[in-house]
C-alpha cells in the first residue's frame, strides 16, 4: 500500500482556472489554481514549464520559483501565500 510518504507526481497540468495533478498509483487531483498565486499568474508556457524533483516528491516550476511537495498537492492543500492573501482579506473586512 501506498502512503502520501511514498506518493510520487507523474504528470501536471494546468487550465486557467485548474491545477491538475496525476499520482504513481493511478490518484488524480484537481485544485484551484488561484490557491498557487505564482502559478495563478504565471502564462500558461510557465506553468507548463514544470521539473519533477526526487523522482516526483515534488514539482518546480522554475520560471516562478514554485515547488509543491506531491504530499501537499494529494491532500488538497493550499500554498502558504494563498493562505497569507486570505487572512489579509478577513482583516481588512473585518476593520471597515
Amino acid at each position: 500500500m501506498i502512503t502520501l510518504d511514498d506518493l510520487r507526481v507523474t504528470h501536471v497540468t494546468s487550465t486557467n482556472d485548474t491545477l491538475g495533478v496525476d499520482f504513481d498509483d493511478g490518484r488524480s487531483v484537481r485544485l484551484p489554481l488561484r490557491w498557487y498565486p505564482r502559478l495563478f499568474h504565471a502564462s500558461q508556457a510557465q506553468r507548463d514549464h514544470f521539473e519533477l524533483m526526487g523522482q516526483g516528491f515534488g514539482v518546480h516550476w522554475p520560471d516562478v520559483d514554485e515547488d509543491l511537495s506531491a504530499e501537499g498537492l494529494a491532500l488538497g492543500k493550499p500554498s502558504i501565500e494563498f493562505i497569507k492573501q486570505q487572512r489579509r482579506s478577513d482583516s481588512q473586512k473585518l476593520a471597515a
